[in-house]
């Protein structure tokens, strides 16, 4: 004979419920569209404004590339999420937040190619070539593009699912390209404090990855 469940049971799982409805809301996904959009509404405004500082052009490079690297932490921290809190309903929004880590990515090579360039292809190539830093993010976002153009179904069935799972395995190497690119760029002022936080984050991430796969696959210890 079973017992009753407790009466404390329903309102600890309540607001997980909730959540889990909230998440899969046919709004939640132009919620997170609009919000988003909100950095970039920001920038733009602010480059109109005049609103962006002594220096506006750094300020939308810097801006840019900021963005590019939280959204990639933040890609990156879903199927942790849904592993720690069980809302399985978290995954329904990678492929937007990996797909708008590529919309900042271009925008930061866009406004450095524009702002500090002048859009003068040979002047960006020869900068590319010289300075270690822009090589570095600049190959992260070549990266990148395999991953946003084969992040839709059509993709999946096309590659299969082993190689896509592969071809996608890139976000980590984009990412801590992307730590290496935002180190040397804040080595010159020595200011090593936000790139320390970013560091931190992605060895979380990248480190619950690394143990779930020991897990799934156990190395078989000798004889």
């Amino acid at each position: 004979m079973t017992s009753a469940p407790s009466r404390g049971a329903a309102p600890r799982a309540a607001p997980k419920g909730s959540l889990s409805k909230a998440l899969l809301h046919p709004a939640a996904k132009p919620v997170l569209f609009a919000a988003a959009l909100l950095p970039f509404a920001h920038l733009l405004w602010g480059a109109f404004a005049g609103t962006l500082g002594a220096n506006p052009a750094e300020a939308l490079i810097r801006g840019t590339g900021d963005w590019t690297l939280r959204l990639l932490c933040a890609t990156l921290a879903i199927t942790p999420l849904r592993q720690w809190t069980g809302l399985h309903a978290l995954a329904r929004f990678r492929r937007m937040l990996g797909l708008f880590t590529f919309f900042y990515g271009c925008l930061h090579f866009l406004a450095y190619g524009w702002l500090d360039m002048g859009f003068v292809p040979s002047d960006i190539a020869r900068d590319i070539a010289k300075r270690p830093f822009i090589l570095v993010g600049f190959s992260a976002l070549l990266l990148m593009l395999p991953l946003a153009a084969t992040s839709f179904n059509r993709a999946v069935k096309a590659l299969g699912a082993r190689r896509w799972q592969w071809l996608h395995r890139l976000v980590y190497l984009i990412v801590l390209l992307g730590l290496l690119h935002f180190f040397w760029m804040r080595a010159g002022k020595n200011d090593f404090a936000e790139w320390s936080i970013y560091a931190v984050v992605v060895a979380v991430l990248l480190g619950w990855r690394l143990h779930a796969s020991r897990r799934r696959n156990p190395v078989a210890s000798p004889p």
